[in-house]
């Protein structure tokens, strides 16, 4: 008996993971997966698989996950998890809104690009060049300045949570694979301003590039790379960098969003939805 089942349970398995997602890689149903999981998912998971209260995060970086592919996670949804709280949506959702559902998630554990932000992108780059000021640091393909990152592939890089903190946290919080319990992120690169006064009274004041016991480099707000004998020059250290982190403050929800838009999609798509095309009379398929 215990054979039997040990048999079925394997079939079963094996014929869940051969199911495929009939809306991976469509961005219409990753948008609608986005809204299905912020009325179903947030209160245990938190907003864009960041982790919640009771739940562990599904997009968290360098987490290893046991339910990789779609089928994995359609699979979790619809049955639950025995054992844990995840309870089974089974009869609550439909077979399709679950797939999207597994679409969205699948999407958050690849970087911003793959389920970038609702928004009216161009709005968000008008956000970028104008009332955001980020050109005055940023370059975007070739445009800006290269005072601060160039960001002409943020989104393949940096998750939307990544993004998202940048924008609005002085020190950004991650949360680990067990839920609820904050550690602070280790910077992937700092960039700490400098005031640079030479003996002649002149002064530079920029990001600092490198420093060593013979030579001081400052990329200057005139972009302008400035080199210089640390024992010839006085240095001040500035406690905060030239990013501002309020910029939920400074715009408003509507311009927020919109340049959160446009910053998710500055990369370069993942091989499987650039391989995406939109067959006549259809969604997009493989």
């Amino acid at each position: 008996m215990k054979r039997a089942l040990l048999i079925a349970f394997v079939l079963a398995a094996s014929a869940a993971q051969a199911q495929t997602n009939p809306f991976a890689h469509t961005q219409a149903a990753v948008d609608e997966g986005r809204s299905l999981y912020n009325s179903t998912c947030t209160s245990c998971h938190g907003a864009n698989g960041a982790a919640g209260e009771f739940g562990p995060g599904l997009a968290i970086p360098g987490r290893s996950y046991a339910r990789r592919s779609d089928a994995q996670i359609f699979d979790a949804i619809q049955h639950g998890i025995p054992g844990t709280p995840m309870p089974a949506h089974q009869g609550k959702l439909t077979d399709d809104r679950i797939w999207k559902i597994a679409a969205y998630v699948k999407g958050l554990r690849g970087t911003a690009i793959d389920a970038p932000s609702p928004g009216d992108a161009a709005a968000g780059e008008a956000v970028f060049w104008g009332k955001g000021a980020c050109g005055t640091c940023h370059m975007v393909k070739g445009r800006g300045s290269i005072v601060g990152p160039d960001l002409s592939n943020l989104a393949s890089l940096r998750k939307i949570n990544s993004i998202v903190d940048a924008l609005t946290k002085e020190q950004h919080r991650v949360f680990g694979p067990g839920g609820a319990q904050p550690h602070l992120l280790t910077p992937l690169q700092t960039y700490p301003v400098v005031r640079v006064t030479t003996a002649d009274g002149k002064t530079v004041r920029g990001v600092l590039r490198n420093e060593d016991s013979f030579s001081l480099q400052v990329m200057g707000l005139d972009e302008q790379l400035h080199l210089h004998a640390p024992s010839k020059v006085k240095v001040v250290y500035e406690p905060k960098g030239l990013m501002p982190t309020d910029y939920d403050k400074r715009l408003s929800k509507a311009e927020f969003d919109n340049l959160l838009a446009y910053l998710t999609r500055l990369g370069m798509p993942s091989q499987a939805s650039a391989a995406s095309v939109r067959m006549p009379g259809g969604p997009e398929r493989d």
